[in-house]
């Protein structure tokens, strides 16, 4: 591999935020009941990286048998912004981000891809004073898909030279999706959902520069 693009998924790569978000949903959930609340918990850790607003309709649909309009679907999204963020703010970075980021940024060129709205990345990746690494921050309402492709078409971006850091399926379909290379951060909560995969893996970033030094 010659790279020279970075995509980085925030949640779980970036920082230790997963189960921040994990904790949110079935605080929301809960009044509907535990059984809902575990369905709800389970559809999100099998679908990390799918933006909140889907995330929302597909539970009231098929746990509530409910059908939610745009502004219902806005309401709640507001109400889990407002559980989660200074949880994402104040969370743990993964191991060794922080350093290759800052060690990295003027040999690689990096942007960050999430399902976190577009509006609440920034202001995370703001607070945790990282926003002068990355060229973008792009997340939802548009999904991966759209943005891996958006990006090498604007900026001109060799396929072969990128690679997208995720540590969920979405991540992984963006690449494949987009022909890029992809590299797993596996921890304890994806490891049954990749336990198939063979492509690279990192737990940490010091872990991750070993594998682009030897490619």
């Amino acid at each position: 591999m010659n790279i020279k693009n970075i995509f980085f998924d925030f949640d779980g790569v970036i920082a230790e935020s997963v189960s921040a978000k994990t904790d949110a949903f079935e605080e929301m959930y809960l009044p509907y009941g535990e059984e809902i609340a575990a369905k709800v918990v389970e559809y999100h850790k099998l679908h990390g990286g799918v933006s909140r607003y889907e995330k929302f309709k597909y539970y009231h649909k098929e746990f509530l048998n409910e059908i939610i309009d745009e502004n219902k679907v806005n309401e709640l999204a507001d109400q889990f912004s407002n559980i989660v963020l200074d949880k994402v703010i104040n969370s743990e970075e993964v191991l060794g981000a922080y350093y290759f980021i800052e060690k990295y940024h003027t040999k690689f060129k990096f942007w960050v891809i999430t399902g976190t709205p577009t509006t609440e990345i920034e202001l995370i990746v703001e607070k945790r004073n990282l926003t002068s690494f990355f060229i973008g921050l792009h997340g939802s309402p548009n999904n991966k898909r759209y943005w891996t492709e958006n990006l090498i078409k604007k900026h001109n971006l060799k396929r072969d030279e990128i690679i997208f850091l995720g540590d969920a399926t979405t991540d992984m379909d963006a690449a494949d999706f987009s022909k890029t290379h992809f590299a797993l951060r596996e921890n304890e909560e994806n490891k049954e959902i990749f336990k198939d995969y063979k492509g690279p893996r990192f737990n940490d970033f010091y872990q991750l520069e070993k594998i682009l030094k030897n490619t």
